[in-house]
């Protein structure tokens, strides 16, 4: 049913357009008053240019864009959060502002105040710089570094972890296009060069462990080259001397402070660090041979026109730094030091492929240039770089932050199956079954809900009504690791057990009913009775509220978020009831109702109850154990379910039952279960023995 649903969305998004920018040249020009001046859109890409009057030129400061034209990626509303996001030529966030968003957590709840706060942080952050998500503080000077932490917003993390990766990828998708950043790779999710040791070697050891790796190519190599075109045979010397080099250098990663301390020295150290900015590389090539990696002609601080550099299908572009510092042993023409800028997306973990060009010329008035690629490669050793972290931007880094949570839970779900497949052992006394449901039930609330934030809601299946609608990816559920592993869970136990698992055992504000229903009982408040054809019908209204609001996820985002607050869940779990006090108010109402008339919602007003209860029809075990007595003539059962699930057959209505396993505790006791207790009596009844009398 479900794929086959997911299937039925799939192919009407087809026929929906994708959600493109909102905003217009007018918008832009409110929001970028003189003596900014907006320019026109883009034809090719949705990006507007910002400039600058400045006396009598005109500069370019930004450029603006929407994040949802690039990087849509769904909230847990199922609809990508818009921002309007201003980048400087070099790649440094002017500005990002809040245009849409339908993020549950934010509306009517921590209220936008804290969104807002937060996306005004990526002001003067640069895109060279990994950005990290933090709970604490950090200081503006931090701000400076290749690392840099933003305060994330508690109760809300995996929103502001997607907002965070809107942002990015967006700004990165635009830095490539129009600033020169390298396609492809993100220059977050590569290896980093390991920090000095402070290992002293000297150049022939550096040698010997290939941290300088020679790059010799023969006259020969060259003219293999050009064999079979009218570069062949050009050469003299190469004919001549087939066996002499042609290329004879020396490659090394001098950017690495093991290599480049002790081949430059500590003055030359010294100087290329003054000229690399973080996450910056230098490659050092010390020429010896006929044909050297730059011109006589070249100009210092270009790049240069006969050397090319490509990582992969990556392009990368490489720049003379003009470095004036002696190399001992090298003459100061023998080497040249080329810069490959941060943003390039080099990766120190993968070789580095270079590309010399040889050109040869035919003819003497208009002569035909000829030209062949030599190409070498070197490496670096594992040792001297860091290999890329799970990226923060993305839902993995969260996976693993939340670990020791995620194995918590795991757990309490194996210790809670193993209970429901050996019920008859725990049952066997009910002592036992009263404290180890009371536990679980507090871990539920207390951990599950307000803990780890892993409160299931009719919002799971509305955004992905939502997402599957517009032809989006799921992939954002993934932002909250509970969430999907208590869902897999679910899943499970819905075709084996049905609905009772998670509204009876994992289900945060369903253990808060029962606690203040089992309260109220304590405290002897008198309790509503309501009669089996008025409960009958009360319970099939969860199943209407359960089409309204997913019917509403097909035609309007801002009914659905309205619709939604039909659950107490985000006010009573997800913000520990510090909100606005209608819903406070409702959400407690909830609760107190729950004394006089036992989990009133979870039975009658739940959606999201309604929809497990749907799905859990395809259960394949009825597991609750039955007697042929049960209902006919026995009724213990039944008037002892809380949930009015047994009917008066005494079949389990298992998309109304819970699973408290109340029921199992009288089917095994002697004490309680009519059947049993007159099977009891039967076998003291003593058969006596008729003995004949004899007529005398």
């Amino acid at each position: 049913m479900l794929l086959l649903m997911a299937a039925l969305l799939s192919l009407l998004s087809l026929a929906l357009p994708a959600r493109a920018g909102i905003m217009t040249q007018a918008d832009l020009v409110r929001r970028f008053p003189p003596p900014y001046l907006v320019g026109d859109k883009d034809p090719d890409l949705p990006v507007w240019p910002i400039f600058k009057k400045n006396m009598t030129s005109t500069e370019l400061v930004a450029y603006v864009f929407e994040s949802v034209d690039f990087a849509p990626i769904p909230g847990f509303s199922g609809v990508p959060m818009n921002l309007l996001i201003a980048l400087d030529p070099l790649g440094t966030f002017v500005d990002v502002k809040v245009l849409s968003h339908h993020e549950p957590v934010f509306l009517d709840g921590l209220g936008e105040a804290p969104l807002f706060k937060f996306v005004s942080q990526y002001q003067g952050i640069s895109l060279k710089q990994s950005i990290k998500i933090s709970t604490g503080n950090m200081s503006r000077s931090a701000r400076e570094a290749a690392n840099v932490y933003i305060d994330g917003v508690s109760k809300a993390t995996a929103s502001v972890r997607i907002l965070n990766q809107s942002a990015l990828s967006a700004a990165l998708k635009v830095a490539r296009k129009k600033l020169g950043f390298a396609e492809g790779r993100d220059p977050d999710l590569i290896a980093r060069i390991r920090p000095d040791t402070g290992v002293v070697i000297s150049p022939a050891a550096l040698r010997q462990r290939g941290l300088i790796q020679p790059v010799i190519k023969l006259n020969r190599d060259v003219e293999a080259l050009f064999a079979g075109t009218n570069g062949a045979g050009l050469d003299a010397v190469a004919l001549a001397q087939p066996d002499a080099p042609f290329v004879n250098m020396e490659a090394s990663y001098v950017s690495v402070p093991a290599i480049g301390r002790n081949l430059l020295g500590a003055a030359g150290w010294a100087k290329l660090k003054a000229r690399l900015e973080p996450g910056d590389h230098a490659i050092m090539l010390v020429s010896n041979g006929r044909y050297g990696v730059v011109g006589d002609d070249f100009t210092r601080g270009a790049v240069p026109d006969r050397l090319a550099l490509k990582q992969g299908t990556l392009p990368i572009e490489i720049r003379d730094l003009d470095l004036d510092i002696k190399v001992d042993g090298v003459p100061d023409n023998g080497f040249k030091i080329f810069r490959v800028i941060s943003q390039s997306g080099l990766d120190p973990s993968l070789p580095l492929e270079f590309f010399l060009h040889v050109t040869r010329s035919k003819g003497i008035l208009y002569p035909e240039k000829i030209s062949r690629d030599l190409r070498f490669s070197i490496t670096l050793p594992a040792r001297f770089y860091v290999a890329a972290e799970p990226d923060n931007k993305t839902w993995r880094a969260i996976w693993w932050l939340r670990w020791w949570e995620l194995a918590v839970l795991g757990v309490a779900l194996t210790l809670l199956s193993v209970a429901l497949v050996l019920q008859k052992k725990l049952v066997a006394h009910e002592r036992r079954l009263v404290w180890f449901r009371r536990g679980f039930l507090v871990f539920t609330a207390v951990f599950i809900g307000w803990y780890a934030q892993g409160q299931l809601s009719i919002v799971n299946l509305t955004s992905v009504v939502q997402s599957l609608m517009a032809g989006r990816s799921l992939t954002f559920l993934l932002y909250d690791p509970m969430s999907v592993s208590l869902w897999g869970f679910v899943l499970v136990s819905l075709l084996v057990w049905g609905r009772g698992t998670f509204c009876g055992w994992l289900c945060p504000f369903g253990a808060l009913q029962e606690f203040t229903g089992k309260l109220g009982q304590w405290l002897k408040f008198p309790q509503l009775m309501i009669r089996p054809v008025l409960d009958g019908r009360l319970k099939l209204l969860k199943y209407g509220l359960l089409v309204a609001i997913l019917g509403s996820a097909f035609f309007s985002a801002t009914l659905t978020d309205k619709l939604v607050e039909l659950e107490p869940f985000k006010t009573a779990i997800t913000l520990n009831f510090v909100r606005s006090w209608p819903y406070v108010a409702y959400a407690a109402g909830l609760l107190v109702l729950s004394m006089f008339s036992y989990k009133f919602f979870c039975r009658y007003l739940c959606p999201f109850g309604a929809g497990l209860a749907v799905l859990g029809r395809f259960r394949i075990l009825n597991w609750l154990p039955r007697r042929a007595a049960c209902g006919t003539p026995c009724q213990t059962c039944r008037h002892s379910c809380e949930y009015k699930a047994i009917k008066p057959g005494g079949a389990i209505q298992y998309d109304e039952c819970f699973q408290c396993l109340d029921c199992v505790v009288i089917y095994e006791s002697d004490e309680k279960c009519a059947p049993l207790i007159m099977e009891k009596k039967r076998a003291r009844i003593i058969p006596i023995e008729v003995v004949p009398v004899k007529e005398t």
